[in-house]
């Protein structure tokens, strides 16, 4: 990246109403995070770019993928208490991820990101169709556990952990919405603990993203900061939403996932059309 890119991507410093439009931002990804897992940077970016207002999408990436790494982090706490982490599949894919990440944050920076949001945006609508065909596993025998999982499926977590690390890095977002599907697909876990388990993936592969962006001068440790605040008081909330939701009624987290995925696609497909030349 040029000097002259790097100074006009710059942080700049908001305005009072800025900062509290920041914190509700934080609210906002917090309980996303807490309930589903995932939409953290995607509801971040756009966020922090057109409710706050921030003028300057690179350090927008950065700082988002700060803040939505410790708010995954912190969100991790009250899901491990409430049992929904499978920590021996969580680790290995967020260690796996994490170096993928790195590679493609790195590469991602090079890339138009208008057209990366698009092609992404299109990634989205198929995940959101696959998770509304997914059926919850049967019985106990099909859900990988922690202590004897067959190595064929602990291959498969690392194969889905370096393509969605890959991705998340490469796109500039935590990545839940490409964890969590991944993690219940590749080992067979139940929804409510392939969000639980995310979170781990999502806190780190962001914290490697900010990392990558921190080194080139693209992030805002204030604006992240509110958000991070705000975030707590979401993702708490979320939380309870999601237990509650996962103990009561095994389809609903999945509709919603679904759903959110859904509509958040047809938005950013809507918002960049530009990329390609094409108009509403």
């Amino acid at each position: 990246m040029s000097p002259a890119t790097l100074a006009s991507s710059a942080p700049v410093a908001l305005t009072l109403t800025q900062h509290i439009l920041a914190v509700l931002s934080g609210l906002a990804v917090g309980f996303s995070l807490g309930l589903i897992g995932g939409g953290g940077s995607i509801l971040a970016v756009p966020l922090l770019l057109y409710f706050v207002g921030y003028p300057n999408p690179h350090v927008v990436i950065g700082t988002t993928a700060l803040a939505v790494s410790i708010n995954a982090y912190l969100n991790l706490i009250p899901h491990a208490r409430a049992g929904n982490v499978r920590w021996k599949q969580a680790l290995v894919f967020a260690v796996v991820g994490a170096a993928a990440a790195f590679v493609g944050s790195s590469l991602g920076k090079a890339v138009d990101g208008k057209k990366l949001l698009f092609l992404f945006a299109i990634l989205m609508l198929v995940i959101a169709a696959l998770m509304l065909r997914r059926r919850e596993p049967g019985s106990a025998q099909q859900v990988l556990s922690e202590h004897d999982a067959p190595k064929g499926s602990w291959l498969r977590l690392g194969i889905a952990a370096a393509l969605v690390g890959m991705l998340s890095g490469f796109f500039g977002i935590g990545g839940g919405f490409l964890i969590v599907p991944g993690l219940a697909f590749s080992t067979g876990m139940p929804m409510l603990a392939a969000i639980g388990s995310s979170l781990l993936s999502v806190g780190t592969f962001g914290l490697t993203t900010a990392i990558n962006y921190a080194r080139s001068g693209l992030l805002d440790f204030t604006v992240a900061l509110l958000y991070i605040g705000g975030g707590v008081a979401g993702g708490w909330f979320g939380t309870r939403v999601a237990t509650h939701l996962g103990k009561h009624s095994k389809g609903t987290l999945n509709l919603i996932f679904a759903l959110l995925v859904a509509v958040v696609a047809v938005y950013m497909l809507w918002r960049n059309l530009s990329a390609f030349g094409l108009h509403v």
